[in-house]
């Protein structure tokens, strides 16, 4: 696995609400590059933790997390699916109720 990857990818709505999924510090440093409002502290942070990763100052893991609060301070990240529809069957799992 190259160096700059996410051992898990984060998923996050972009634009309209599209499902898209960051797999890398490079990929999430240009999410952050084309945000909207660039005078952002998370942003920022996000940012120097990415460029941080890129020149090989901290792990990828650690930018991830700074760039998983950003997404989360801006209600970026997207539902996990698989739990959604766990719970969606274990709420219809009683053939009474319909």
């Amino acid at each position: 696995m190259k160096p700059d990857m996410f051992e898990k990818p984060v998923t996050i709505l972009l634009g309209l609400g599209i499902p898209t999924e960051v797999k890398s510090v490079m990929h999430a440093y240009q999410i952050l590059i084309d945000w909207r409002n660039a005078a952002d502290h998370s942003r920022e942070l996000a940012l120097k933790a990415c460029n941080a990763a890129i020149n090989g100052e901290i792990d990828a893991q650690t930018a991830r997390a700074v760039f998983v609060a950003f997404a989360e301070r801006h209600d970026l990240l997207a539902p996990d699916i698989g739990s959604l529809i766990a719970a969606n069957k274990k709420r219809n799992s009683n053939p009474h109720i319909r």
